[in-house]
């Protein structure tokens, strides 16, 4: 009897085991099978703050936050906490920003610094307008979104009783509020310093000098030696030598540098500029092609920083990435192919677009001189803009101003530019003049015969030599 309930007992226990480890080893199934998982993702309802902001009356800033893809951001946020957006008004945003800063902010290449500032506008807490220091003397500082170093906010009380966001005034306190955030209005942008060093370093490029050159001693240009002394020129005069000598001087003296402010033996630091446009090339994005030919395929971007170094000015006809893959394995096969085709992109001469724009507008067709001697590009103005080259091979200017320093120009141009050969007219007004010569003689001489035969009648043709 007591074996029977031991034994029944031990096999309750076996029944039990067995199902624990069952459990256990189909739990552990679910846990290596990322199929069987439903993760919940976060959803933002109907009432969320962000909603409101882009159902609110903050235009302006609804619309940077889609541009700089900040949605899936700050969902993800307010799904941990509650959010504190202090947001300008409208016209701060349209008329009160800088244009320039502003364009630099919607840049495609600039889309960090849009997120940078917009994030600097978001505190991760709830923040009303009740908690709001009540003493001057008090500030509250916030931690943002912004990823930069030493962006937080300070919250604070004016003398006069206003309340402050940073340097802008608080106009309109709890302007939205939501479960999950509020909204309040401010009179300003606020711009934080990470984003202002970075339009600060986009604008001047620091390494860039702007001041003309002084002049270069003149030079003889058959012979490469100097005339004589140098004598006073104006600044901002053009170096004497043509740019086409410069390219190489030969074995004779090599024309002297271009005085000026710049570098240890005071002349004008060309490579280092030559740098920067390039860099501005591939941090804007869509000329890769032309910066690698400049820098790996040519000895260009050496030549062209010796001719700014002497004080000469470049204006760089810059094909896109698209323009440049059109170009054939034959095009580019030829010994000094590429040399050739970029020189035909460069003018010695410093234009802009508006520069360009209007001379073409004025004199209908310019002729532009190039690297390329003794070939000129064509330029005129269709459909509002710039268009070179003639016929089939022709480009329009496509991004203006990507790069403009005083020295060196940077346009860029949808399409590769080649010279257009000039044929000289096959002469074929020889064969036309001896078969109408021909019966011409034939019937003089018919005439001179019977006019002889007449005055024989008369007894006349003595008379006349050339009857005999």
């Amino acid at each position: 009897m007591d074996s029977q309930i031991y034994g029944v007992s031990n096999f309750k226990h076996l029944i039990m085991l067995m199902f624990l480890s069952l459990m256990i080893t189909r739990s552990a199934t679910l846990q290596d099978n990322p199929v069987t998982k439903h993760p919940t993702s976060p959803q933002i309802n109907s009432n969320s703050v962000l909603v409101a902001l882009l159902d609110s009356h903050y235009t302006e800033l609804s619309e940077l936050v889609e541009k700089a893809l900040l949605l899936q951001t700050l969902e993800e946020a307010v799904t941990v906490h509650n959010i504190t957006i202090f947001a300008p008004r409208n016209e701060a945003l349209e008329r009160d920003l800088d244009p320039e800063f502003k364009r630099f902010l919607l840049e495609p290449g600039n889309l960090r610094s849009l997120q940078n500032l917009l994030l600097s506008h978001i505190i991760p807490t709830r923040f009303g307008s009740k908690e709001w220091p009540i003493e001057t003397s008090r500030i509250v500082q916030h931690n943002t979104l912004c990823d930069g170093d030493n962006d937080h906010l300070v919250l604070a009380l004016h003398k006069t009783g206003e309340k402050l966001v940073g340097l802008g005034k608080l106009i309109r306190p709890d302007d939205v509020v939501r479960p999950d955030g509020i909204i309040h209005g401010i009179e300003r942008v606020l711009i934080p310093r990470s984003v202002q060093e970075d339009f600060n370093r986009r604008r001047s490029l620091r390494s860039i000098s702007a001041v003309l050159p002084e002049g270069a001693p003149e030079v003889d240009p058959r012979t490469h030696r100097l005339k004589k002394p140098a004598s006073p020129v104006p600044v901002g005069s053009p170096p004497v030598l043509p740019i086409i000598d410069a390219m190489a001087p030969g074995p004779s003296l090599a024309p002297a540098p271009a005085p000026g402010p710049g570098g240890p033996h005071h002349h004008f630091d060309g490579e280092t500029q030559v740098k920067d446009f390039i860099q501005t090339l591939l941090h804007y994005g869509g000329y890769n092609e032309m910066a690698d030919i400049l820098v790996n395929l040519t000895s260009l971007a050496t030549e062209m920083g010796k001719l700014v170094s002497e004080g000469y000015v470049l204006t760089v006809l810059a094909p896109n990435d698209e323009a440049m893959a059109k170009l054939t394995t034959d095009q580019l096969s030829e010994p000094g192919a590429p040399e050739q085709i970029m020189y035909y992109h460069l003018i010695p001469e410093y234009q802009t677009e508006e520069s360009m724009y209007n001379s073409v507008r004025r004199f209908g067709k310019v002729r532009y001189d190039t690297l390329r001697v003794p070939h000129k590009v064509l330029a005129e103005e269709a459909d509002g803009s710039v268009k070179f080259g003639q016929g089939e091979v022709s480009a329009y200017l496509f991004d203006p101003d990507i790069y403009t320093d005083g020295r060196i120009s940077v346009q860029g141009i949808d399409g590769v530019l080649f010279p257009v050969e000039e044929k000289a007219p096959a002469a074929k007004a020889t064969p036309v003049v001896k078969v109408a010569a021909k019966p011409r003689r034939a019937l003089a001489g018919k005439l001179l015969e019977v006019t002889c035969r007449m005055l024989g009648a008369f007894g006349q043709d003595s008379h006349f030599s050339t009857c005999h």
